[in-house]
């Protein structure tokens, strides 16, 4: 099993699909790699060299944030942003969706499940 940027990468897979599997890195950034590393993304994980997957080491370490430095980048923003009580920052102290979308109906992923208020009941004429 490879061990890169300190993922377990999944060996059945290919190389273009098993780098996906580390935070930070999508399919785009996948084939990028692969390219820099001159590896075939098409090539599985478990017929890899040791020296190729230095290579696509060597290319994650010197060119992209991965793992625990992107999510520690994300948090200090969200945190900037909190402390200079931005509109973006106030939203995310609320528990709001920050981009716009709509809060009268759905944004219960952010928000959480519904909650029903105690005592109101509806008027019958």
């Amino acid at each position: 099993m490879a061990r890169i940027a300190g993922v377990n990468i999944p060996t059945a897979k290919k190389v273009g699909i098993a780098l996906t599997y580390i935070y930070g890195i999508g399919k785009h950034r996948s084939n990028e790699i692969c390219k820099k590393a001159k590896i075939n993304e098409d090539l599985r994980v478990s017929k890899l060299t040791d020296e190729e997957i230095r290579k696509i080491r060597e290319t994650i370490d010197s060119s992209y944030s991965v793992e625990g430095d992107l999510k520690m980048e994300v948090s200090l923003n969200i945190k900037n942003l909190i402390d200079i009580k931005s509109y973006r920052g106030i939203r995310h102290i609320r528990k709001l969706p920050t981009r716009g979308q709509r809060t009268h109906t759905n944004a219960r992923t952010r928000k959480g499940k519904a909650v029903a208020i105690a005592g109101k009941k509806k008027v019958t004429k």
